[in-house]
């Protein structure tokens, strides 16, 4: 590998930006491929895009030969906001796909350690959380509080993001105030569509353990397809 390749790939990965390195078979010669290229060979670049969807490296025929795309995707991660009952099997889960979990609430008698063993819990405001957060396209930001002042500002950080998965909890009366709030905040219908709420695949779930794993099954859909 080229030292140019080597050093572009290490700013990529510390700035946790997805890439691909794609080698050609016949001669060994390499490049960097991004989901927001818009120049080169439309077949490489669909098969990068692809690939860095399903995480998974494969081999590709291309014009100019066989190419193999190596995967390089930042860690998946799972912002939980509101450490309340649903917040306990959802970290557990989200933890088992994978994902890095953080839980953000400033209520210290909630994100406690005794709640949620080897989850990292962040008690600042959610505001500041997100801002040191910065979810990045390989991102999940769900909110269970209920509260405006600890969900709204979590929400309007994440729509500003690129993450890839925004759920909120709530019925149905509970999404459309919270949608009435973002349109007074300044966010346009396509923006607020990016939400997920009421949360969770529609499968009847009642307990926590069930939300939690419609929240999840929705998030991995999302990621997915």
């Amino acid at each position: 590998m080229h030292s140019e390749i080597l050093q572009r790939l290490l700013e990529d990965r510390a700035a946790k930006r997805p890439v691909v390195l794609a080698t050609r078979l016949s001669d060994g010669i390499q490049k960097l491929l991004y989901h927001f290229d818009t120049e080169g060979e439309n077949a490489l670049l669909q098969a990068a895009n692809e690939a860095l969807a399903s995480d998974k490296g494969r081999v590709v025929a291309a014009s100019d030969g066989e190419w193999f795309l190596n995967v390089f995707n930042p860690p998946l991660r799972l912002i939980i906001v509101g450490a309340v009952h649903i917040a306990q099997p959802l970290a557990r889960i989200g933890a088992l796909a994978g994902y890095d979990v953080t839980v953000i609430d400033p209520r210290t008698a909630f994100a406690s350690e005794d709640r949620f063993p080897g989850i990292r819990l962040v008690t600042d405001w959610p505001d500041e959380a997100m801002a040191a957060e910065a979810p990045d396209t390989r991102t999940a930001v769900v909110t269970l509080t209920h509260d405006p002042k600890l969900d709204d500002p979590a929400l309007q950080a994440a729509l500003r993001s690129p993450c890839f998965y925004i759920g909120a909890l709530g019925s149905k009366k509970t999404n459309a105030a919270r949608m009435e709030r973002l349109t007074a905040a300044g966010f346009d219908e396509a923006t607020r569509a990016r939400i997920h709420g009421p949360v969770g695949l529609s499968i009847g779930a009642k307990s926590p353990a069930e939300i939690a794993i419609s929240i999840m099954a929705q998030i991995t859909e999302k990621l997915r397809t």
